[in-house]
């Protein structure tokens, strides 16, 4: 069994500015429209967790990228960031190919851990092989 770690943090002001001068097509380019829902939900506070699904994602692209022939089979709303009943991150691929599919069905696990404050976010993916 492998262990491949991917961690990204993002400071929270740049999400917003993205949000702000692009407005919808950003956040629908980037976030699946679960992940929409929940952030706007949060209110004021929203901005901070666009920036932390934001970084969960940059972060499984990096855990994951041993796994893919070609790392561009994947994009930004295959990966959606979920919460069990606890509040517990985790991550579910959607709307993958069947070779990405083939892929990532080496994963024997994910681990996913998400922080933020007042300036930025940062998540980290583990996966076990």
């Amino acid at each position: 069994m492998q262990i491949k770690s991917g961690i990204d943090i993002i400071e929270i002001d740049r999400i917003k500015r993205s949000i702000d001068e692009l407005g919808e097509n950003f956040i629908k380019r980037i976030y699946t429209d679960q992940e929409i829902k929940y952030c706007e939900s949060k209110n004021n506070n929203k901005y901070q967790y666009y920036a932390a699904r934001f970084a969960v994602k940059e972060a499984a692209f990096k855990a994951i990228s041993v796994l893919l022939k070609d790392k561009y089979s994947i994009s930004w709303k295959n990966v959606e960031t979920i919460n069990d009943k606890e509040g517990k991150p985790n991550i579910k691929f959607v709307a993958l190919t069947k070779e990405v599919e083939k892929e990532l069905s080496k994963i024997a696990s994910i681990d996913v851990s998400i922080s933020h404050i007042k300036e930025y976010a940062i998540a980290s993916v583990n996966i076990l092989l």
